[in-house]
């Protein structure tokens, strides 16, 4: 059997691996693929915290429902698979929010011996059943789960005047 850190260092860099792919590959259907493999890795982290309910729920939305519309969308899209040359604003805007995505998830790490510190040790763990989790998340968070709705509408709506192509007696 494999203990808590192996299989936490297995599943993490099985999400770490189908991660770093799903940004290198030039193919969009081989880098969708590999999200998959991210999806799973997080799907046992999960596991791994005790959270079988949402590693269930990761492989059954992420891994099967959501990857399939990737797919058709990016099969439907035809996409060109040509690289892009040099530094556009795109390129730029996308350095930098790996930049800032780095540094957010290095903070934590910095200041661990702080934040073990000022974690409440006295609150109640509740079991991780869909009812507990419905309850935190439409109570507790109901504003971040709100604004995260708001920018996948965003993202979405973005996604289909990219994709859309122009008619023929509208001007470009």
């Amino acid at each position: 059997m494999l203990s808590e850190t192996t299989a936490f260092l297995l599943f993490s860099a099985i999400a770490l691996v189908g991660a770093v792919n799903v940004v290198t590959r030039r193919n969009p259907v081989h880098a969708a693929l590999w999200l998959v493999g991210a999806f799973l890795g997080v799907a046992g982290l999960f596991l791994t915290l005790g959270a079988g309910l949402l590693g269930a729920i990761q492989v059954m939305v992420y891994a099967g429902a959501i990857m399939v519309l990737f797919l058709f969308v990016i099969l439907l899209l035809n996409l060109d698979t040509t690289p892009f040359e040099g530094l556009s604003i795109a390129r730029g805007a996308s350095l930098l929010a790996t930049a800032a995505t780095v540094a957010l998830i290095a903070f934590p790490f910095a200041r661990a011996r702080e934040l073990r510190a000022a974690a409440v040790p006295d609150e109640p763990e509740l079991p991780a059943t869909a009812g507990n989790i419905a309850s935190i998340l439409f109570h507790q968070y109901a504003l971040p789960f709100e604004v995260v709705s708001l920018l996948l509408l965003i993202a979405m709506v973005g996604a289909i005047h990219l994709a859309r192509r122009p008619r023929r007696d509208e001007p470009t």
